[in-house]
């Protein structure tokens, strides 16, 4: 019996059936072995075998290549043993930042064909993006000699809460977006299935399948940007929130009497953890306006003033996990975010605050039991292959 088209397995019942079940496990890990495989779906190894052979012979599935062949780029580990064929399909993630579309093309088997920045307007309009993204899909498929047929479909990334259905909530980034269904929107333009998710979501989604966070089911994303953002996981599965607010730290307000935040209410924990009041100090002493990017390069060039601001931020925002902490007792935060790039001169000072004012101290618990607090591995483009992995890890779900 031959297995059928990829495109019946992701809309049909066939996504339950052990050959509907290998494809959701290569689709969101990459390359696994038989062995591999057989864990991770729960299959027995004689069901795995028949069904890998089938898919197979439809060509499906194919032999992973060794790390030594010549490769599109991977965004993960090497291949170990099996693959998706790469000509099964094509995802595309797009990241809404203000005045650029950030999009990248991978197919299947995790290669990523095409990374690409759209210039656009400040506060551009969704139809605005969808008509930019129609004419991407199709000047980039016919370069790569791409069928477009084979799209699976496109994963959004945004900085904002976003409900289930798709509604953005709340954007500072792109305002005229609040309220707005971006899966209706891009959807019909598109004419293909499309994810919407927070970008701090999508960060989570990257790590977690080819970054820091890959092979832990349970762990806290903390984001250091201008703002702060976050992103919690459980059981393998980002938590989302009945309307999509979930995740985000920066704006629960620790001072009710405190400054007034961007979203309306005061005491904002992103007031005293963002690094928006420190770029303001940083360019009156240049004389020139200093983005978080060039502070970061400030800091690692051994800038004393971007040095001092960073190692402030880190000791604020260590003293903002503990709270989290003492909250969630997560086994691992990662560590997200431009000013994440900085490496020990933020870390530091962020460890040294959460132990500080950690309930639980590390001299106490034993070495399995102390949360962990890592750097992203990501860090220049984990919103957009979020986005990407927005559909390798919902081959079968999308409707």
């Amino acid at each position: 019996m031959s297995a059928p088209s990829y495109q019946s397995l992701l809309q049909s019942g066939y996504v339950d059936s052990p050959s509907g079940r290998i494809i959701r496990a290569l689709s969101e890990r990459g390359s696994l072995s038989a062995a591999q495989i057989a864990r991770s779906t729960g299959l027995a190894r004689s069901t795995v075998s028949t069904a890998v052979a089938a898919l197979r012979k439809s060509g499906l599935i194919m032999d992973a290549e060794s790390p030594d062949e010549p490769s599109a780029r991977q965004i993960g580990r090497p291949g170990t043993a099996l693959r998706l064929n790469p000509e099964a399909g094509t995802c595309i993630g797009v990241h809404i930042a203000s005045e650029e579309l950030r999009v990248a093309v991978a197919d299947v088997s995790h290669s990523v064909i095409t990374e690409q920045t759209i210039p656009m307007r400040r506060d551009f309009s969704p139809e605005e993006a969808a008509s930019r993204l129609q004419q991407f899909i199709a000047s980039t498929y016919a370069e790569n000699g791409l069928r477009r047929s084979g799209l699976l479909g496109v994963g959004v990334s945004l900085s904002a809460p976003v409900s289930p259905d798709g509604t953005v909530h709340r954007s500072s980034v792109v305002p005229s977006w609040a309220g707005v269904n971006v899966v209706e929107i891009f959807g019909e333009a598109l004419g293909a299935p499309v994810l919407v998710n927070n970008e701090s979501n999508c960060s989570a989604i990257a790590e977690s399948m080819w970054g820091a966070a890959q092979g832990e089911d349970d762990f806290v994303l903390f984001k250091l940007n201008v703002g702060v953002g976050g992103a919690i996981v459980v059981n393998g599965q980002v938590r989302v929130g009945i309307a999509g607010g979930a995740g985000e730290f920066g704006h629960v307000s620790i001072d009710p009497e405190g400054e007034l935040c961007r979203c309306g209410n005061r005491g904002c924990l992103e007031l005293k953890v963002g690094f928006a009041a420190p770029l303001r100090d940083l360019s009156l002493v240049h004389g020139h306006r200093i983005t978080i990017d060039a502070a970061v390069a400030l800091a690692v060039a051994g800038d004393v003033g971007a040095t001092r601001l960073i190692a402030d931020s880190g000791e604020r925002a260590g003293t903002a996990l503990a709270l989290l902490g003492n909250i969630l007792n997560p086994p691992l935060f990662l560590i997200s975010g431009a000013l994440a790039r900085s490496g020990p001169i933020l870390m530091d000072p962020l460890r040294a605050a959460f132990e500080k004012h950690s309930l639980l101290k590390s001299r106490e618990l034993d070495i399995t039991q102390r949360t962990r607090i890592v750097l992203g591995a990501l860090l220049d483009n984990d919103v957009v292959l979020g986005a990407v992995g927005l559909v390798l890890r919902h081959h079968g779900r999308i409707s």
